[in-house]
């Protein structure tokens, strides 16, 4: 017999598709080539490229859902018996601290974030570097108060240099909603609540960090550089603390960093800031470790004076300078917004037999369109409404997919998604297994249900406002007062009422 190495194509389709039942993640998918020579798997998470790269696993592969898909189909233990407990990182007295602003948008951490959480955490774990201080010194105190920063935030006085530990702070703006903070990196939270956060008040936030930064005299601080504020604010801090910032960074190596330059077509080697501005995938985000992610126990900023004829409002105003003013969100179109930062999308595929249905239930409902890879390519959606890894990679809150049976690019896009809602007329598909709540019937008569459904609920919404106008008519006749009406000045406001 020959002693050529024998392969069987379709085990290692198997170990490639991650969403087939007999697909074990936890193997290694091992190719060699008619001669027996091993070959690169370059599907495999953590492989190196050609430019150096490694690839960064975000297909979902290690969600619950997948976990969940896979004990289904071998009839095995529940989910929760085989759920996977990481190891707890905890810094109970850290000698210096890396802050992270994140961008929390609707109050979730999104990949951007949780990259910058990843670099966070490698800056505090690997080991300390001389560095000069003195600019951001100018913002904190003097050498003097940054110096202490080693023992003075955890006792840190006579531990070597290599045995230096800091703990990573992240700080939200706003009501937070993400769920799974301990998994992401954050050993300590910084939590601003309040109703001057809920709006475009760039001045207010700079003031808080601010004070945070001379408070805890962080090593380094992190911001995304995003189109979410994160950009914007890291170089307003900048500015009030008289120091440099680098921006664009993509990659840390020791006491140099690497910025994007020229559109992204040059690599600039510099030397390691305090501020720094870093772009997606500066760094994997934290996968393997849990961490405290403990509330900072005394309060960071003490409320401000106010005199005997201010309202708080006004004394909170009065602590900084006070330049924009927020007008309030607009109303849009919802396929005006971007697909990648849509919060609430229907999206179709295959299945959907009535298009002009579906655009009038995305219209009534307030989503915004997406579609599957058939759909786009058949030419009922135009190609930047496309979902998947071929797509556009989306994050929305709650994720629709009408007639859509889950390819595996598809899953990959749509991992990150909160809530999936399936409807189809397969209740065996990838999709159907993925979802949050399945919907299994004809495409048509579930949105016409659903809209039904919606009509119902405005129908009876306006007949509860219309009773109430008319108690509160009769409560106004009977008291002797003057009915209230709309005058020229706000009768918009009444007609939006």
């Amino acid at each position: 017999m020959s002693n050529l190495f024998r392969r069987d194509p379709r085990a290692q389709w198997i170990a490639r598709n991650r969403l087939h039942p007999l697909h074990v993640p936890e193997g290694q998918l091992i190719q060699r080539g008619p001669t027996g020579l091993l070959r690169k798997n370059v599907h495999a998470i953590g492989f190196i490229g050609p430019n150096g790269l490694k690839r960064i696993d975000r297909s979902g592969a290690a969600g619950s859902f997948k976990q969940l898909n896979r004990q289904s189909a071998q009839g095995s233990k529940s989910a929760a018996q085989e759920e996977i407990v990481l190891p707890l990182h905890k810094v109970a007295n850290p000698d210096f601290y890396i802050l992270v602003v994140v961008d929390g948008v609707s109050g979730r951490l999104s990949s951007h974030d949780r990259d910058i959480l990843g670099l966070a955490h490698k800056l505090a774990t690997q080991p300390a570097i001389i560095e000069n201080d003195a600019a951001f010194d100018k913002g904190t105190g003097g050498n003097e108060a940054r110096t202490d920063v080693g023992g003075g935030a955890g006792g840190g006085a006579g531990v070597e240099a290599g045995g230096r530990t800091g703990a990573v702070v992240a700080v939200f703006f706003d009501t937070i909603t993400e769920e799974k903070l301990d998994t992401a990196g954050i050993d300590r939270l910084v939590n601003f609540e309040g109703n001057e956060y809920q709006q475009y008040n760039p001045e207010k936030r700079c003031a808080d960090l601010y004070k945070l930064v001379n408070q805890i005299n962080p090593k380094h601080i992190l911001f995304p550089d995003s189109i979410h504020g994160g950009s914007d604010l890291g170089r307003r801090l900048a500015a009030k603390l008289s120091t440099t910032v680098a921006a664009n960074v993509w990659k840390v190596n020791g006491n140099q960093i690497v910025c994007r330059g020229s559109a992204g077509k040059t690599d600039i080697t510099r030397p390691i800031t305090n501020i720094m501005l870093a772009l997606e995938e500066c760094n994997e985000p934290v996968s393997d470790t849990r961490h405290e992610c403990k509330v900072l126990e005394q309060p960071l900023i003490p409320p401000p004076k106010q005199a005997s004829d201010q309202t708080l409002e006004q004394a909170i105003t009065n602590t900084y300078e006070q330049k924009i003013t927020d007008l309030g969100n607009e109303s849009v179109n919802p396929n005006d917004i971007n697909l990648a930062e849509a919060g609430f999308i229907l999206s179709g595929g295959n299945g959907i037999t009535n298009w002009d249905q579906f655009h009038h239930a995305a219209a009534i409902l307030g989503a915004t369109e997406g579609a599957s890879r058939v759909a786009v390519d058949d030419g009922f959606m135009p190609r930047e409404r496309q979902v998947g890894a071929t797509g556009t990679w989306v994050t929305a809150k709650v994720y629709i997919a009408v007639g859509i049976s889950g390819a595996i690019q598809h899953m990959q896009g749509i991992a990150q998604c909160e809530k999936v809602i399936a409807i189809n007329t397969d209740d065996s598909c990838d999709m159907v297994k993925r979802a949050d709540l399945s919907a299994i019937g004809d495409s048509s008569a579930i949105l016409a249900a659903l809209l039904d459904l919606v009509h119902e609920q405005k129908s009876a919404l306006k007949g509860n406002q219309k009773r109430d106008q008319k108690n509160n008519n009769a409560t106004s006749d009977t008291s002797g007062l003057t009915p209230y009406r709309a005058t020229p000045k706000n009768a918009p406001e009444a007609q939006h009422a």
